[in-house]
């Protein structure tokens, strides 16, 4: 596989009192925080271990991240350097990024 690991399908949680979103891989957690400023969920930090990384996770959360601002009519300021990243690889979500 190019050296690369499959990418896996998780099942992402939200728990808004923590702020964050997460999952569970092979007993390892993976997450992404964010805080909400009036209208705007800012992205603060990507969390995903070693021992589960190279599978698309960090992503998963991104998206499951920034699908929820979309579905909730918020704009999105990526503060971590990976949720940037992604935002500009994925144009789709151009739309959602505050100005």
């Amino acid at each position: 596989m190019d050296g690369q690991q499959e990418k896996v399908a998780t099942v992402i949680r939200h728990d808004a009192d923590d702020r964050r979103f997460s999952t569970v891989v092979e007993g390892s957690k993976g997450f992404i925080e964010y805080e909400r400023v009036d209208n705007v969920m800012v992205l603060i930090h990507t969390v995903v271990p070693k021992e589960i990384g190279g599978r698309g996770i960090a992503g998963q959360l991104v998206r499951a991240a920034v699908d929820f601002a979309r579905e909730q009519g918020l704009k999105v300021r990526p503060e971590c350097s990976y949720a940037d990243a992604w935002m500009r690889r994925h144009p789709d979500y151009d739309a959602l990024r505050a100005g």
